[in-house]
């Protein structure tokens, strides 16, 4: 290969399949390893037999099903286990109403369309205005949500975070519900600190409101990360559809699903709570199949691997996993805590993930702490907190399947390598124009407190990250 890589244009001429195979292989070598990826909820490992059943089933198209009748059955069956396994109101031989999707984004799309269409065909019948819906969640929320309220014109009202409580405040929350609000979002296991919203309070504190405006608005959960844990480590968690107020779940086959990238999960709670008019009905051997969502085309593969994964492991291996996760997230918590240096901002009750501060940020960050943990191959994201707790900077470890005790332990030593190369060092946030000290007009000079230059680091490392377009919280 003696001419550039093409990069903007289709070469005129075919080269031979290994030379376009060995280009492609050497450019991805430099990609991180999946498996150190410790920025992701999306899992990097299933069996064997599991990869095999995925490479057999990568030509199927799964909207073509006249010609795969079986992988609509099966995507069936996960709905239905899934709806039982959320308590669904229906019987044990009752058929639920869901459906699979491209990741819990088109799931909270598909979910938010139906609360609009559902709240605007009330407000119709009522004679009333129906051009302003809104919808109530937290600052704490994933980005899938802004893009929903973007693209189908809902106003999305944020209940603001405040130092030491990074989730949704359910009675903030429901003083922002008005006769617009098409649902409230609860979070079970947010993104930044794994930790599960009291949905149980907001149910029981939304009921009240609705007893006192007339009003009926709705619950959706969104169970991304949590909707695989609670289940097998907390059965006992009111957050569900045991809950009157749940009308609609999305849950990520591919986070603790344990299932590989592209496979989410939306079901609702009856088929009263999802408009008909939003569902396309067809026809496949005599039977008719309704479908509801954004996409057309898709790949089976991951709905076949998510019922591999159901009917290979049951309750108890899905139990099996997750308290081992949660063990070595405590490994993890321990060690960290054990170095002095470090706040834990996760809390032990939630998505296996350890979220953990510097207690002192006026030398060294924790971005710079991350940039020198890739050295080791790992990676791990560093971010600052929402409205109101912009200040607030940290870093984030998520604990899959595949991340045992060894690499926790692997990890600790790493950390503790990178802390004693910082220490070594020059601050680099000396080099921050005003970040110590400024000057007053008489040419004093005036120290800032251990907060407003935490503060003022993580304003500056913040703009830094987003310039660079970097984003590892997902």
């Amino acid at each position: 290969m003696q001419l550039p890589t093409p990069r903007f244009k289709m070469p005129e001429n075919s080269i031979p399949k290994e030379a376009a195979h060995q280009i492609i292989s050497d450019e991805l070598m430099l990609d991180g390893n999946p498996r150190l990826n410790l920025a992701s909820f999306v899992t990097t490992w299933m069996e064997p037999e599991c990869d095999k059943l995925i490479m057999a089933a990568i030509n199927k198209n799964y909207v073509d099903m006249d010609e795969y009748p079986v992988t609509t059955e099966l995507q069936n069956r996960c709905v239905n286990m899934i709806a039982h396994l959320f308590h669904a109101p229906i019987g044990d031989d009752e058929t639920a109403v869901g459906v699979g999707t491209v990741g819990s984004s088109e799931a909270i799309m598909l979910a938010g369309l139906a609360f609009k269409r559902k709240w605007q065909n009330k407000r119709k019948a009522e004679g009333k205005p129906y051009d302003k819906p809104n919808i109530v969640t937290g600052a704490n929320v994933q980005v899938c949500w802004e893009k929903f309220a973007r693209y189908f014109e809902v106003e999305l009202k944020e209940v603001k975070l405040r130092e030491g409580f990074y989730i949704m405040d359910p009675v903030k929350a429901v003083e922002m519900v008005d006769e617009n609000t098409i649902c409230v979002a609860a979070i079970l296991g947010s993104t930044l600190t794994g930790e599960f919203e009291d949905v149980k309070l907001l149910n029981e504190l939304l009921t009240r409101k609705n007893k006192e405006t007339g009003w009926d608005t709705p619950i959706h959960v969104d169970a991304a990360s949590g909707g695989f844990i609670a289940p097998f480590l907390y059965p006992e968690l009111e957050w569900d559809f045991r809950l009157p107020l749940v009308k609609s779940i999305n849950v990520s086959g591919h986070k603790y699903g344990l299932v590989y990238a592209g496979v989410g999960w939306v079901v609702w709670r009856s088929k009263e709570d999802l408009p008909e008019e939003l569902i396309f009905h067809i026809n496949y051997l005599g039977a008719d199949q309704p479908t509801f969502t954004l996409n057309f085309s898709k790949g089976s593969s991951q709905i076949i691997a998510q019922y591999y994964q159901f009917i290979r492991l049951g309750f108890e291996g899905y139990k099996d996993i997750m308290e081992n996760c949660m063990e070595n997230a405590r490994v993890l918590r321990e060690g960290l805590e054990k170095m002095g240096r470090f706040d834990i901002v996760s809390k032990e009750v939630g998505v296996p993930l350890v979220a953990f501060s510097l207690k002192d940020s006026s030398k060294h960050t924790v971005f710079e702490i991350a940039e020198s943990l890739r050295k080791f191959g790992w990676i791990i994201p560093a971010y600052t907190m929402p409205a109101d707790a912009e200040h607030v900077a940290v870093l984030r470890v998520v604990i899959r399947e595949d991340f045992s005790r060894s690499l926790a332990e692997r990890l600790i030593s790493s950390i503790k390598k990178v802390l004693e190369e910082l220490d070594a060092l020059p601050s680099r946030t000396t080099t921050i124009a005003h970040v110590t000290a400024e000057s007053n007009a008489e040419g004093t000079v005036l120290k800032k407190s251990i907060l407003e230059t935490q503060q003022e680091i993580a304003t500056y490392w913040r703009r830094l990250v987003e310039r660079k377009k970097i984003n590892g919280v997902c």
